[in-house]
């Protein structure tokens, strides 16, 4: 129960209905891919702006993974994927790192800044 109520903090930390272009790019159609829902299509517009270093995307799959959106949960590639965007500035990951990780162990926290550490951007996309 404690971890569903997290994901859903951290999802409501998100800025839901913030203007958006008129001309949608990927991300954009990945933002409304999540909110109607449709994860596989957000996962697939996403993850490779996230790969390239994309802050927002960042921490849109990290949601996704803390929530099991179109893939297993798992804690600690949310934590990598939140730790990342706030390391690009997405202010409000920083605050979802921390959520995130009040549900993890030692070990694991651990093991997510390994993987922070060991990332490298893609720029295939």
């Amino acid at each position: 129960m404690r971890r569903g109520l997290l994901i859903a903090l951290i999802a409501a930390l998100m800025p839901v209905g913030v203007a958006r272009p008129a001309e949608a790019g990927p991300l954009e159609e990945g933002f409304a891919a999540w909110n109607r829902l449709d994860y596989a299509s957000a996962l697939r517009l996403l993850r490779p702006l996230a790969m390239a270093g994309d802050a927002e995307a960042q921490y849109l799959l990290g949601v996704m993974c803390g929530n099991g959106d179109a893939m297993a949960k798992d804690s600690k590639l949310a934590y990598m994927w939140f730790s990342l965007a706030a390391t690009r500035g997405y202010a409000v990951a920083a605050g979802a790192r921390s959520l995130m990780a009040t549900t993890m162990t030692a070990a694991e926290i651990a093991d997510a800044e390994q993987q922070v550490r060991e990332w490298k951007p893609s720029l295939i996309r």
